[in-house]
Parts: C-alpha cells; sequence; structure tokens
C-alpha cells in the first residue's frame, strides 16, 4: 500500500468484511479506530519489545516505579510488558479474550487512558462470542502501520478519512472534526511567515496552541513546517484541547508517537468553551478550526457567568448568539495570546461568513468585531474558496489576529480574495469537490507578505468597517373618524375588555359585582361612540381626544387612560396629510412605524451625512439624538461589519436580450422534439 489512500481503504474494508453482519455500521467506528491506534502503538514498539521484557523482569519487585526505566529502554514515552503483540495473541485462539484483555492492561498508564477514550472494554465479550475478536486481531496484526511506513501526516489523512466515512455512513457531519491538510498548511504558512527572522536561527522556544484540536491535524503540521521549513532547532510545545473522546484520543496518540511524545501531554479533554484546561497559559502562536454554526447553549450558563466578569475573563467584549460559537472561540484565543512584553503572539482561526457581518451595531457580534478592530489586533482575513471542507460547501475565512503588528500594518486590514485559488479534485470527499495547490497557497502567503493592493489584496483602515447606526424619526400624523366596524374592533380590544374582568380570584358576590359594573361601563362607552359623528373626519387627534372628553363628561362617563388610549389606536390611523402630534409638553411625537435607521461611516459627521442623504427626501424627519453609543456616549449605536464581497465585487452585465431569447427557442424546440417522440 504506497499512499495514505490504500491504507484507509484496507482499514475501511476490514470493517466491512468483519464486522458488517453482525454490528450495525454506526458502530464500526468504535472498534476500529482503537484497533487502528493499538496496532500503530505497537508498531513503534516492535523493535524494542524483547529489551522492554527483560528489563522488566528484572525491574520486577525491586523497583516501585518503573515507568522511565522501561521507556529508556522503549526509546519513547510509553511501553508494554506483555509478552503478546496482535500476531501472538493468534498462537493461542481459545484463550484471545483473556490475553487481549491481559495485553491491554500491559501498557503503560498514558495509553491507557488514550484507549480507555474509546470504550473498547465494553465489546470483547460481544466480539469474542461472535468469533470476531480472533478476525479483527488478524486483520490489524498484518498491517504495518509503523511511522517509517506511515508518517504523521499521512495517519492524520487516514484517522481523518475514516472519521468521515464513519460519520456519513451514520448521516453526520463528516467533517466536524477535521481541517482539510491543504488549509491547515496555508494557514500555518500565513502564521509563521513573517516570523522566519525571529525563529529562523539559535534555539527558540516556541508554543501552539489548538483549542478545537480535533485529531491534533493543525498542531503537528506546525511543528513540522517550522522545523523543516524554518530552523529544525526551533523547540516547539504543543497544546491543544478537544471536546470529542475520539478525536481526542487520536490526537495523543498520534503526538505521543511524534518525536519525544512531551506534547500528549499537553492535551486535554474537554469543553473549552466552560473548561479552559490551559488557564494559566497563554501561547506564541494559535491556530483552531471550531465548529461551524454549532451551539453553544451546554456551556451557556458558565460563559454568561465568564462574561459578567468583564474583561477579567475571556469573554469580556460581548457574547453572541446561542446558535454560533465561533466568535466565543476567537475571544478564547485572543486571550491566550502572548502578552506584549512577553514577545506577544498570532493566531489563524478558520470560521465561515458569519462572524463577518452578523449582528446588529450593539450586539454581541458587532461588539466584538469592534474590540478587535478598535484594538488593532485584526491583521488580515483571506477568503476561501468554496467546496473545500468535508462537510459543507460554504466559503470561509481565515482570520489572522495578534497583538503585535508590524509597524506598517497597525491601524491598518489586509482583505485577500482567495475565492479563486483552487484546483477541482478528481474525486470528490462529501462536499469536499475543490482543494488548493501547493503553489496557490504560496500565492496567498506573497499577497499577504507584499501587504500592497491589487486584484486580490485590499487594505484599509480598522475604522473602514465601523459604522455609527442613527435613528431618523418622522412625526406622528393621524386621521380620526368613528365607525361602526371600528366600534366593534374596539370590543376585542384588551383593555376595554379588561373592564368587565375582576382581579378577584374567587367566585364572591363581590367580584361579580365588579363585573357587572364593568359590563355597564363597556355598554356607556359603546352608547357614547354610537351618538358621536360618524361622518366626521379628523384631522388632528387633539381635536377628536377633545370631542370625546366632551361626549363622556355629558353621559358622566368616567375611564381611565388605558381605555382612551385603545379607543383612540381602534379610531385612528396614520394619514401623511394629519396633523403632527404632541405631547403635553408640546414636543413633536415620533410615529414608530415610520421610524427608520441609516448607517453613518465613522469618519463621517452624522449631521452632514443626514443633510445629504435624509433631508432633501424626507423633510420633516430628524435625528433622534437620545439614542447614545453605551460606550462613548455619542449620538447612535457603534456598529462593525466586514462585507467582504462589497470590496471584491465584479460587475458581470447581464446577457443580451437577443442571446436570451435563443437559447428559450432553442429549449422550446427541444421539448416539442421530445413530445413527439412520446406521441410515436
Amino acid at each position: 500500500m504506497s499512499n495514505f489512500q490504500e491504507k484507509a481503504n484496507f482499514i475501511w474494508s476490514v470493517a466491512d468484511e468483519v464486522l458488517r453482519d453482525d454490528l450495525k455500521a454506526g458502530k464500526y467506528r468504535d472498534l476500529i479506530l482503537p484497533f487502528t491506534v493499538i496496532r500503530r502503538i505497537e508498531c513503534v514498539l516492535e523493535p524494542t519489545k524483547e529489551d522492554v521484557l527483560e528489563r522488566n523482569k528484572i525491574l520486577e519487585g525491586k523497583v516501585k516505579d518503573k515507568y522511565s526505566a522501561l521507556c529508556d529502554v522503549a526509546d519513547c514515552r510509553f511501553y508494554n510488558t506483555s509478552q503478546y503483540d496482535l500476531k501472538k495473541l493468534l498462537d493461542d485462539p481459545k484463550n484471545i479474550k483473556k490475553n487481549f484483555l491481559a495485553y491491554m492492561d500491559s501498557f503503560s498508564d498514558n495509553v491507557k487512558e488514550i484507549l480507555s477514550k474509546f470504550n473498547i472494554d465494553n465489546y470483547i465479550d460481544f466480539l469474542d462470542e461472535n468469533n470476531l475478536l480472533y478476525m479483527l486481531v488478524e486483520k490489524f496484526g498484518n498491517v504495518d502501520l509503523h511511522p517509517d511506513a506511515v508518517s504523521n501526516m499521512e495517519m492524520g489523512y487516514i484517522f481523518e478519512e475514516l472519521l468521515r466515512r464513519f460519520n456519513e455512513n451514520m448521516n453526520e457531519n463528516p467533517g466536524e472534526h477535521f481541517t482539510p491538510r491543504e488549509v491547515i498548511t496555508m494557514m500555518v504558512h500565513l502564521l509563521f511567515h513573517q516570523d522566519m527572522d525571529i525563529i529562523g536561527h539559535n534555539h527558540p522556544v516556541r508554543t501552539v496552541y489548538d483549542p478545537a484540536c480535533g485529531t491534533g491535524g493543525m498542531l503537528t503540521v506546525s511543528k513540522d513546517y517550522v522545523h523543516e521549513e524554518i530552523n529544525p532547532n526551533v523547540d516547539m510545545h504543543l497544546y491543544g484541547q478537544e471536546v470529542n473522546p475520539e478525536t481526542y484520543a487520536i490526537a495523543k496518540a498520534e503526538l505521543l508517537l511524534k518525536g519525544n511524545g512531551r506534547d500528549s501531554e499537553n492535551i486535554m479533554l474537554g469543553s473549552t468553551l466552560s473548561n479552559d484546561q490551559h488557564t494559566d497559559r497563554t501561547f506564541h502562536y494559535q491556530l483552531s478550526n471550531p465548529p461551524f454554526g454549532k451551539d453553544w447553549k451546554k456551556d451557556k450558563k458558565i460563559v454568561e457567568a465568564e462574561a459578567n466578569r468583564g474583561f477579567s475573563g475571556r469573554f469580556g467584549a460581548g457574547l453572541p448568539r446561542s446558535s454560533d460559537g465561533q466568535m466565543l472561540f476567537l475571544m478564547h484565543m485572543i486571550s491566550k495570546m502572548r502578552p506584549l512584553g512577553e514577545g506577544g503572539g498570532r493566531m489563524g482561526i478558520v470560521m465561515n461568513g458569519s462572524p463577518l457581518f452578523t449582528g446588529d451595531a450593539g450586539s454581541g457580534e458587532s461588539e466584538i468585531r469592534r474590540w478587535i478592530l478598535e484594538n488593532d489586533m485584526l491583521e488580515a482575513i483571506v477568503a476561501l474558496p468554496d467546496q473545500l471542507f468535508y462537510n459543507t460547501g460554504i466559503n470561509t475565512y481565515v482570520w489572522i489576529c495578534t497583538n503585535r503588528k508590524d509597524e506598517v500594518r497597525k491601524g491598518k486590514v489586509q482583505l485577500i480574495d482567495g475565492t479563486s485559488c483552487y484546483i477541482n479534485m478528481r474525486k470528490s470527499l462529501g462536499d469536499k469537490r475543490h482543494e488548493i495547490s501547493q503553489e496557490q497557497i504560496e500565492t496567498l502567503t506573497r499577497l499577504h507578505a507584499r501587504f500592497e493592493e491589487n486584484e486580490y489584496s485590499q487594505i484599509f483602515d480598522n475604522t473602514a468597517f465601523g459604522y455609527r447606526k442613527i435613528t431618523i424619526e418622522r412625526p406622528l400624523r393621524l386621521k380620526c373618524q368613528i365607525t361602526e366596524e371600528r366600534i366593534e374592533e374596539l370590543k376585542e380590544q384588551k383593555a376595554f375588555q379588561s373592564l368587565a374582568t375582576s382581579k378577584k380570584r374567587k367566585d364572591t358576590a363581590e367580584k361579580e359585582r365588579e363585573e357587572a359594573a364593568g359590563r355597564k361601563l363597556q355598554d356607556l362607552v359603546i352608547d357614547v361612540l354610537a351618538g358621536m359623528d360618524h361622518d366626521k373626519i379628523y384631522m388632528s387627534r387633539d381635536e377628536f381626544l377633545k370631542d370625546l372628553e366632551s361626549s363622556l363628561k355629558r353621559a358622566k362617563v368616567s375611564i381611565k387612560a388605558p381605555v382612551r388610549k385603545a379607543i383612540l389606536a381602534v379610531m385612528s390611523e396614520q394619514d401623511e396629510n394629519g396633523e403632527i402630534c404632541r405631547d403635553n409638553k408640546g414636543n413633536i411625537e415620533a410615529d414608530t412605524q415610520l421610524r427608520d435607521y441609516e448607517n453613518v461611516p465613522l469618519d463621517e459627521d452624522i449631521h452632514e451625512y443626514f443633510e445629504r442623504e435624509v433631508q432633501p427626501y424626507v423633510p420633516d424627519a430628524w435625528i433622534n439624538e437620545s439614542v447614545t453609543d453605551e460606550k462613548d456616549g455619542e449620538i447612535g449605536k457603534v456598529g462593525y461589519t466586514i462585507n467582504f464581497n462589497q470590496y471584491f465585487y465584479e460587475y458581470q452585465p447581464p446577457r443580451p436580450l437577443q442571446e436570451i431569447e435563443a437559447d428559450i427557442n432553442k429549449l422550446e424546440n427541444e421539448i416539442l422534439q421530445i413530445l413527439e417522440v412520446m406521441k410515436q
């Protein structure tokens, strides 16, 4: 098997051949993934297996903690002290269950902790009873998964291809746990290329973190890139957290096998949003692909409590809607950037389009964008092609954020249009039909590095994405008239009906008297309205109310404000020819139905904008100056949005009518020909 696809196909075929008739397809992953991990681990241990057994025998009963000594012999940070491996288990088929369990229990604790996340123990009795354990052991015992035969990158591809197939088989999200490797490679290039002079010599120590690390692909690709392309002497420390036990276990296993295995200890299990397990750490570099559009309701209580702490927590800028947690990961990662006094940090996060524009001025999403831009932390955004991910065909965007911008980039944001940087795949994988070539990755990296404007790169001031949302009011103008239809409508109004409703809960004589009095008052009000002039049209609200009060007074009927308000609401309608309504202080009342809003660019004066863009078209309008921004106290609410398509939009003229007409005629002729054939 010469490539990862062949190996993935082989492992998938094991599931299909061995488990098909005895286990539901949705359960295949519960066995295939741990057996793959076990085989890969034992392939690494195989060269030193006999030496470890001999050393363990010598130390037996003499040393309480044998971990370090056995690791030294195994030449890695894990070992197995059983005489068995998968091949030797086949020599005693009658006792394979007992021997397999003993073999599993003989791994070092760090491996046992990884394997426990797969819950394989739940299946051992079932496998043994159905004669499947022997078959699985036999299949996996004969595949070479040693890192010399299958590199860490290839193994990452294999695991992710298996996950994709398993999830598709279960009609689940096939790309939830991983990111296409070319996307990771591009992100790594964008993140590190500016720092080649900083980490390209000596023996610097650098930390890399992924708060939604999946199978660990972003971490391992980062480390490989730095060591192979920049400086092999960089001391890279990898950190991550993952909420899914299976992918967490895969990530830990792969990092345990890579190098000295130290990084495996830095991968934690649990929800990053509600249970950050790297609380006191900050990092030089961060990369992540958090789930697109996934709700954070399970984490809501803790996230909101932390948000209430303000900027002493991770979510002080604001909270996005609970249906999408991408921006929570964005804020979390910014909080994890190494402080500027300690060298600063850089991060890359891939998200869908929602964080660019979702949310109006003052919303949580807008406030998060505002915080990032006003603090000059957004360096660049790269728009990626569509159909790039396994689970969605939508466009995605890579945000590069940092607290240590180069001098030339300060106060600026670079937008890069990479939507055309793709090649078609020979065979699609789920929704993934496009991929980014290495040459295109280098092109995007150069666009970012040169920081120049061209067809694919635009540079803006931070404030270019900000606006002040002002409230535009227009006066309330009413026309009033009493009609039989409106009187009937009044009877359905809540305030009018409540006249005959007692607040007393128990049925008593007093309650009956209250309701009877209320019904009488209702009849009196209706009689008053019925006796007023139904032909008269009032273009002045004040005149109508004056006549209404006079009629009520003559009939000796007293009503409270809610009923009077209900009468006015039913008997009136907006009319542009009506007299302007004013309150009891003489101030013009605003018509809420005509209320409108204008988004004024931050670098414009709102009054000048209003006089130019609004007043010529609605002369009676005015700015509601009581609506102010909570942070700066100025008129209007500040908002930020990044409408990516606006900056790279290219007008496509419609086709000539003659051409469209010709196409229609051609289709009509084809349909007629088909109908003729059907008649025959």
